[in-house]
């Protein structure tokens, strides 16, 4: 690891009345691979969406390579790679053509098929994205953040509705990724995968900071 890529400073964040994050404050290195385990309602997904830009804090501060994240938004969140439950798929296009979409979007040149071979999915399949099992569209999601190259990932609960090969696959990337110099950041309730692409294990409960150790190996 080479520096501090990430930092929380008493981050908070409510839904009305209710406090989703109650002052988190945490250092990541650059290159980590973090694990945020928890309950449902812990405050994991909101921490993720967080550092992702997708919500703004009303409190604290979050720092990416020592720059303010929300007021430098626009020039950070290129470098943050995030895999939601949304999915962000165009439901009308191929998986190869969105991945020529995001690419374009992203100024960037690629040929999808390469990405769609290696996520498990049929690089000549022309039918509509509609048409995909959850699974397949996990796996379109996770080709699309391999286009992209992020410097940091993001992965919320990443191996729901993939089957066994599915999951070994998503753990197998997000080794890759943290092999190319990437910061993971993973939220997952199955512990036994992401401790393989893991090294540092932090447990949330009821918006706050409980845990935070070495991944436990064998």
């Amino acid at each position: 690891m080479h520096g501090v890529a990430i930092e929380f400073d008493q981050v908070a964040r409510r839904f009305g009345p209710r406090w989703a994050l109650g002052g988190i404050t945490l250092s990541i290195g650059a290159g980590e691979g973090v694990m945020l385990t928890g309950p449902n309602g812990s405050g994991k997904s909101t921490l993720l969406r967080c550092l992702s830009t997708a919500l703004k804090i009303h409190h604290g501060e979050i720092r990416v390579g020592g720059q303010e994240l929300w007021a430098n938004r626009q020039t950070i969140r290129p470098s943050i790679g995030f895999l939601s439950h949304a999915g962000y798929l165009y439901d009308d296009l191929s998986g190869a053509d969105n991945l020529r979409v995001w690419a374009k979007l992203g100024g960037m040149t690629a040929d999808p098929h390469p990405l769609l071979e290696r996520v498990g999915l049929p690089p000549k399949r022309l039918d509509p994205v509609r048409t995909y099992s959850q699974g397949m569209r996990r796996r379109l999601a996770l080709a699309r953040l391999m286009l992209q190259k992020p410097k940091i990932v993001l992965l919320d609960e990443p191996y729901t509705a993939l089957d066994a090969d599915g999951r070994r696959l998503v753990t197998d990337l997000a080794r890759e990724f943290r092999e190319s110099g990437a910061t993971l950041l993973m939220a997952t309730h199955l512990v036994s995968y992401a401790s393989e692409a893991c090294d540092r294990h932090i447990a949330l409960l009821d918006g706050k900071l409980v845990d935070d150790a070495p991944v436990e190996t064998e």
